[in-house]
């Protein structure tokens, strides 16, 4: 989501040079299969270019004639398509798909949203049905923009929250019929439908130790669109690294040139264990959500038997954080494998997925299993 967000913002600001209108249409709403899924966005300009998809490619061009239509009546609109896979030239294309499509200009709500959304965890809470109006909830408590009718944005908000606070559904994006009753006032009767779209900051991930085999792991984070930086005291081996954040630092070092934040992803993998143990103690010691230690579980062992020694007991709470032995279960054996492994461990863990094979999954593909959580009710 992060690089595309990108693409749009970039979209957008050339189109607008240009002098041109655009619209963005959003996937709100997925029933059966579907390429992508509630979330994904796409940009149209007045012209009938375009910007990322929303489909494998059976949607877009009727998405860009309806969204050039709705860019023309100035009105922002929801459309539904409804395909049949055996009926349409396009494999993989069947389900049905709801797409809100809003015409967007520079000082919109949305395009705040989208630039902050790169680095900021938030949820921008649309009404696309029983009402109007949006409103964008930040996870420092800060509430912007305003829902008409007045008595349905308490019960947004609140739902907007449950999501930041990990109340509701994990990193998803959804509908929800919405009550426009408050505690000091019964229910009307009436629900309004609103699209709870929630932010994906750029993912990050801090590799400790610069060795042969932290290059084929950047290079895989690199590739999935991660902001990667690495940590090392050897300064000639961090110059073998491109395109990543570079930190000449000893673990005596640490606390001065390396913020650790929740949103950080770590893998500790200097082959050096009293490095290796004090990276550990620094990395469970932050709010980092994943803490990935390479190498055997008996080498685990050891370093935690050391820290244990020196006063330091992991809680369950940071044990619940740290991974090892790390990665998928694929059999990896070359750096490359293990990379491929462990960042496909990183993005399921951040996803809310338990891993496996797809095939023989009694859920829908996109269900996620283990962090499977329903939304508060209102």
């Amino acid at each position: 989501m992060s690089n595309e967000t990108a693409m749009l913002l970039e979209g957008l600001e050339a189109a607008w040079a240009e002098g041109r209108e655009a619209a963005l249409a959003t996937v709100v709403r997925v029933i059966g299969s579907a390429y992508r899924r509630a979330g994904a966005k796409m940009l149209v300009r007045s012209d009938g270019g375009s910007t990322c998809m929303i489909s494998g490619g059976c949607l877009e061009q009727e998405m860009i004639e309806i969204a050039m239509q709705m860019l023309a009546g100035g009105k922002a609109g929801r459309t539904v398509f409804d395909y049949d896979e055996e009926k349409t030239w396009w494999p993989g294309c069947g389900g049905t798909v709801e797409v809100w499509v809003e015409p967007i200009s520079p000082g919109d709500q949305m395009v705040d949203w989208l630039r902050h959304s790169q680095h900021e965890l938030s949820v921008l809470a649309t009404v696309i049905g029983g009402g109007e109006g949006r409103v964008w909830v930040r996870a420092d408590g800060r509430v912007e923009g305003q829902i008409q009718p007045p008595e349905l944005q308490e019960n947004v908000v609140r739902t907007a929250r449950n999501m930041l606070n990990g109340l509701s559904r994990p990193a998803t994006r959804y509908i929800q019929k919405v009550g426009r009753h408050t505690q000091a006032s019964p229910t009307d009767g009436q629900e309004a439908e609103v699209f709870f779209d929630l932010s994906s900051p750029v993912p990050e991930l801090l590799i400790f130790g610069a060795g042969h085999d932290a290059k084929p792991m950047a290079n895989q984070a690199l590739f999935l669109g991660y902001r990667v930086t690495v940590v090392d005291a050897r300064a000639d081996l961090l110059a073998g690294f491109s395109n990543c954040t570079l930190v000449q630092a000893a673990p005596e070092e640490y606390a001065v040139k390396v913020a650790l934040e929740a949103r950080h992803n770590i893998i500790v993998m200097n082959h050096h264990l009293e490095i290796d143990r004090k990276v550990l103690r620094f990395a469970l010691e932050s709010p980092a959500r994943y803490v990935g230690v390479l190498g055997p579980s008996n080498r685990l062992d050891k370093i935690l038997a050391a820290l244990e020694l020196e006063g330091f007991v992991p809680t369950a709470q940071q044990r619940s954080r740290m991974r090892n032995p790390i990665g998928v279960d694929i059999g990896a054996e070359s750096p490359e494998e293990i990379a491929l492994a462990a960042m496909a461990e990183i993005v399921g863990l951040q996803r809310g997925y338990q891993g496996g094979y797809l095939q023989g999954k009694a859920s829908g593909i996109h269900e996620a299993i283990q962090l499977k959580l329903d939304p508060q009710p209102i």
